[in-house]
């Protein structure tokens, strides 16, 4: 039986989502699973390993999610930062808007702030002036500003490795079907196989690998000497989104009566979630034999779904 997981956690798209679609969005947990993120794990460039499928993004999570629920929206990219501004900002007169990814790093709210490391992050912002953006940040700062060239810089999100344009943002959402939480978490089983299969929708960096090559590929990278960038994302960030979404998806499973897959999906969150004292405690024995143990787990979840 897979209890749910209710509490802090880095869900930032999913939770702007939510947010974006108002009383009739399902939970962020539900988005979450609908994005595809839980189904698999990617090993970027060679390097860089995070929990969420071979080849997969935000971006292209976020279009199935919404696509899932019955929703279209309009979507805007691309220009100088003077042109997005302005597009963001009429749009803004109408309604809402999702803007991402952004640079977190250069958030000016976020403590710690104030240089670009790469951290992708999601947020809505509600008004727009020639000083401030107003917006819901979903990482604990509800009616955030932000000076509007500081946002700017941010959204351009230079070093977010999967962004093709800057200043992406989603706005004008209508609902153009009545999907049930349930008809929707139906319909994505297809495609979660499918990534948990190795389905690549964009070209991915030379060098990654994905599911159990991926783990265990990271495994001799801990043995080698892990990244201390690396290990610090894992500490902050990797382990806890990707046990979450393993959960997620083991309770999603279960709702549509999967009990096998939901299972084996509650097993592999019970391994991530088991290596964050490792990670943080530098126990790499324990780090590598968690993650050779999920290596075999995404071919054995990607056939029990398939049956």
């Amino acid at each position: 039986m897979s209890i749910p997981y209710v509490g802090s956690g880095p869900y930032c798209y999913a939770n702007a989502l939510a947010m974006m679609l108002g009383a009739e969005a399902p939970p962020p947990s539900v988005i979450e699973v609908l994005t595809g993120s839980p189904y698999g794990m990617q090993l970027i460039g060679g390097r860089m390993p995070l929990f969420d499928p071979f080849g997969w993004d935000p971006e292209q999570g976020l279009d199935a999610a919404i696509e899932l629920l019955g929703w279209s929206c309009e979507r805007g990219d691309g220009g100088s930062a003077a042109e997005a501004l302005d597009r963001l900002r009429r749009a803004c007169q109408e309604g809402p808007v999702l803007a991402g990814p952004l640079e977190m790093g250069l958030l000016a709210h976020q403590p710690g702030s104030g240089r670009a490391v790469g951290a992708d992050h999601y947020v809505v912002v509600l008004a727009v002036d020639d000083d401030t953006v107003l917006l819901h940040d979903p990482e604990g700062h509800p009616y955030a500003t932000v000076p509007t060239g500081v946002f700017a810089e941010s959204w351009r999100g230079e070093l977010v490795a999967y962004l093709e344009r800057p200043y992406a943002m989603r706005s004008g959402f209508v609902r153009r079907e009545r999907v049930s939480q349930a008809e929707a978490l139906r319909r994505s089983l297809p495609a979660g196989v499918a990534w948990l299969g190795g389905r690549k929708d964009k070209p991915v960096p030379p060098g990654t690998l994905g599911q159990a090559e991926a783990a265990e590929r990271t495994a001799e990278l801990v043995a080698e000497g892990l990244d201390p960038e690396v290990r610090q994302l894992w500490q902050a960030f990797a382990v806890r989104v990707g046990a979450r979404r393993l959960n997620d998806l083991a309770v999603c499973l279960a709702s549509m009566g999967r009990e096998e897959g939901a299972a084996v999906a509650a097993g592999q969150a019970r391994i991530v979630g088991g290596l964050q004292r490792p990670v943080v405690a530098g126990d790499d024995a324990a780090l590598m034999a968690g993650l050779r143990e999920l290596a075999p787990t995404y071919e054995r979840l990607r056939a029990v779904l398939g049956s």
